[in-house]
């Protein structure tokens, strides 16, 4: 399944991608906060699946940033033809800033996307392992 992983924030989306198997994320670009513009590269990638990043406090609480990115995902809901899930985003940012430190060229929302997305597919691969 393909699937686009949003990393919101209230100046820029940055976006990545999977390959069909689920195995590699891939960090793609920046958007504008706009539902339609994430719908419109929704559609480009071909995602069948829309994962929004839900940024919570190290605690597990959600605050102000994780009611915006909730808001989103609502609204990106309403354009698309395809599911929209939100998941845990905590670190990515973190991440994101040592891939760029490593080398990465993609823009630091992008790889903050990847992050999350190769975060998300993990855990989708580890559900389905652990399935009867």
């Amino acid at each position: 399944m393909r699937i686009l992983a949003i990393d919101h924030g209230t100046a820029r989306v940055g976006y990545a991608v999977c390959d069909p198997t689920e195995t590699l994320a891939r960090p793609v670009g920046v958007l504008p906060p706009d539902p339609d513009e994430v719908a419109r590269a929704a559609r480009e990638e071909r995602a069948e699946l829309i994962v929004v990043g839900l940024p919570l406090s190290l605690s597990g609480e959600e605050g102000e940033q994780a009611r915006v990115a909730r808001g989103f995902a609502r609204s990106l809901a309403e354009v698309v033809d395809v599911p929209v899930e939100t998941y845990d985003e905590r670190l990515t940012t973190r991440l994101a800033e040592s891939s760029r430190r490593a080398g990465a060229g993609a823009p630091p929302d992008a790889l903050a996307a990847a992050h999350l997305l190769q975060s998300y597919l993990d855990h989708r691969a580890a559900q389905r392992g652990s399935a009867p």
